[in-house]
């Protein structure tokens, strides 16, 4: 298992995360799509997720409502503009405190190195400038990096 990786190209206003699983594709995708199992691994252990809707579809959508102790609930919420079983997703993302306009869409892609390991790359892109530097600064990056963790802690009790 490696590390998750984490490139911002700020001219491109794009943060990309990509990591390589101890995992056979197939788990990884279904791990991903599951909505039985996102609780178990999305987002930081601290915020329990729950999945309110995941329709995993081209046109279908989705939204997770975190839970804070201190701040209640929060939702992150997007449209599934492509799916390609077992290759790519591409969809959007909401962070709904922030309101409307500040979506990003991001392009998932799945790839069998071996029969037992899968890297898997997103790369998110912000329509303006404003919005990454925002979402760079929020401290996104130790969000993301948890919950790739937990996804790979998972991944390796299934196998």
């Amino acid at each position: 298992m490696t590390d998750t990786k984490f490139t911002y190209d700020r001219d491109a206003r794009s943060v990309t995360i990509e990591r390589t699983f101890d995992a056979p594709l197939e788990l990884v995708w279904k791990t991903m799509t599951d909505p039985e199992l996102i609780p178990s691994w999305w987002g930081p252990a601290k915020y329990p997720t729950k999945v309110d809707k995941m329709d995993v579809r081209a046109g279908g959508s989705w939204r997770f409502i975190c839970t804070d102790a201190e701040r209640g609930e929060f939702a992150f919420s997007g449209d599934y503009l492509e799916i390609d079983p077992h290759k790519r997703i591409v969809q959007t993302f909401n962070f709904e405190p922030m309101g409307p306009g500040h979506e990003s869409t991001e392009t998932a892609t799945y790839e069998a190195i071996d029969e037992n390991t899968t890297k898997v790359k997103t790369v998110a892109v912000y329509k303006t400038v404003e919005d990454f530097d925002g979402t760079v600064a929020s401290g996104m990056e130790t969000g993301a990096r948890e919950t790739w963790e937990r996804l790979a802690t998972l991944l390796a009790s299934k196998r």
